[in-house]
């Protein structure tokens, strides 16, 4: 099936991906490229696809500093264009308008008054003024500004101190706004974007997973054909989702390999086993390298260090098992593909780094170089998926509910949710704290909206403390350790609350650790937001 596209060039904003997923939220396939892509690119890039229209990103820049703007060939396509933040002042400058630095910057909530009843704007509204003005309440962050509008537009939001807040070209379907309609703090941003790709731009809201699923299956069996493909399952959603779907199109032909670490959730690996091998009726490879991981993380208490450490391990303990797979064995003649879970927020963030128009977060790990050193083709079945499209998938695919949506969980398991040195005994009783924490969030239900804890908070776990607090049980003093709970609330994970759970739980949560596991006497909750905080503690 030929979907509809929007194009996203990317100009180097931390919230592009934002952009992405609103649109993909309104059913509408669409993919994020560098803004510097070539004209020929973005023409054959038209011709091959179904575009329907082109978003141009914010960015950290001046348009008057650097070189980056968009394509010509974005104003020859006789497309529509949204562009946002730095996407509108490119837009203005590109098209004959003007752009200056501001002495008063907008970052942060602000209001808009929209003016003209553009398409894009004309219904929306937060509130009103006294004399009837329609007002938005949206996101800011720019220090520059559009100074004069381009030949053929009109003036279509304002703040005080941004005058120009919005511009359209309507004749020509060009769009600009100062604000950020991605981000949620934007009230009526995902209703705006909405308007622009469905309205606007009249593209097919044909995206939707249970029918993406018949799509993929055809697309991995075409790639694979009659070949062998490894995966190495970690038990996560993304791994997960990737083996049940590469083992819908190609059975047999699929075997996962399962590299316990020993710093897995209580009773995880039984789970995972219990999943594919004993429901799904995959092929599991489980390797218990638990003795491995922790005698190597001996003596070490640097979180980065610890991380080098238990990827570098896995790697080594998963090339082993794929080296023997690649020989074939047993009725089988030999690996040639590579599955990953790769979703596309890795391919981006790659794509990002690789133009240098971001500011670097973080790099792309997930392929590391294996399938070079393997000598094996890559198969990555979610790499056009965000994480929101894949639990999605997930269910489609008659995963269990339970697994699909867990929280995450990161890679290094308990390793980095142990502070300091890993030990066996630290990681037995944080298994223990962290299972009471989260059996207690799936059964407490808030009444007002008839949702578990789980369900409401989008991160929580419990931490291990290398510190000893002096405490009293019945007549006797103890001497033990100490944990922290963390459950955070979040739609993006790039900022984050506290959650603010009930105090029963929490002190329901206390209760059972601290008279259910024997060598933890304090619990502890904790309140940081992320920034300045991040969600997990190494």
């Amino acid at each position: 099936m030929k979907h509809d596209h929007i194009l996203i060039l990317d100009f180097g904003s931390q919230v592009t991906q934002l952009i992405a997923r609103r649109v993909r939220e309104a059913h509408v396939y669409c993919e994020v490229h560098p803004c510097d892509v070539s004209d020929d690119w973005l023409r054959a890039y038209a011709r091959d696809h179904a575009l329907k229209g082109i978003i141009l990103s914010g960015s950290h820049a001046s348009v008057y500093e650097v070189d980056d703007r968009a394509p010509d060939a974005v104003w020859a396509l006789g497309l529509p264009v949204l562009g946002i933040c730095y996407g509108m002042q490119t837009m203005a400058q590109q098209l004959g308008g003007q752009v200056q630095g501001s002495n008063s910057r907008e970052f942060g909530y602000a209001e808009v008054r929209a003016h003209g009843h553009t398409k894009l704007l004309d219904g929306l509204q937060d509130f009103a003024t006294p004399e009837g003005h329609g007002m938005l309440k949206v996101w800011m962050s720019h220090g520059d500004k559009v100074t004069a509008l381009p030949p053929g537009f009109r003036l279509m939001a304002s703040t005080p101190s941004c005058p120009i807040a919005g511009m359209a070209d309507e004749a020509r379907g060009y769009y600009g706004v100062q604000f950020h309609p991605e981000v949620t703090h934007t009230q009526q941003g995902k209703a705006l974007l909405e308007r622009f790709v469905l309205g606007i731009c009249g593209a097919r809201p044909d995206w939707i997973m249970q029918g993406h699923v018949e799509e993929a299956v055809a697309k991995i069996r075409d790639q694979v054909g009659d070949e062998e493909v490894i995966l190495g399952l970690s038990g996560g959603v993304d791994s997960s989702v990737a083996a049940a779907l590469i083992h819908r199109a190609i059975g047999d032909q699929l075997t996962c390999v399962f590299v316990d670490h020993g710093l897995l959730r209580l009773n995880e690996g039984d789970m995972v086993m219990a999943m594919f091998e004993g429901q799904l009726h995959a092929r599991v490879i489980r390797v218990d390298a638990s003795d491995l991981f922790l005698g190597q993380l001996a003596g070490v208490t640097d979180p980065e260090q610890k991380r080098k450490i238990i990827g570098g391990l896995f790697v080594d303990v998963f090339k082993a098992e794929a080296a023997k797979l690649k020989a074939g064995s047993g009725g089988h003649k030999g690996a040639t593909f590579l599955a990953q879970g790769t979703i596309y927020p890795d391919v981006i963030e790659s794509g990002g780094a690789k133009s240098k128009k971001a500011v670097t977060i973080k790099s792309h790990h997930n392929v590391g170089g294996l399938p070079e050193q393997l000598g094996l083709k890559l198969l990555e079945p979610l790499r056009d998926l965000f994480k929101d499209e894949v639990r999605e998938l997930g269910v489609a695919l008659d995963l269990p509910h339970d697994m699909v949506y867990r929280h995450p969980f990161p890679g290094p398991g308990l390793g980095v949710r142990i502070l300091g040195e890993v030990k066996k005994d630290y990681a037995d009783l944080l298994r223990r704290a962290d299972a009471i924490f989260i059996e207690e969030l799936r059964a407490h239900i808030d009444p007002a909206s008839g949702k578990s804890w789980y369900d409401l908070t989008s991160q929580a776990f419990t931490v291990f403390l290398p510190v000893k607090s002096v405490g009293v049980m019945g007549d006797g003093r103890t001497y033990d350790y100490v944990v922290a709970l963390r459950a955070v609330q979040t739609s993006d994970f790039m900022t984050a609350d506290w959650a603010e759970l009930p105090y029963a739980l929490l002190k329901k949560v206390s209760s059972r650790i601290i008279n259910e596991v024997r060598g933890i006497n304090r619990v502890t909750y904790d309140v940081s937001s992320k920034p300045p905080a991040t969600i997990e503690w190494e």
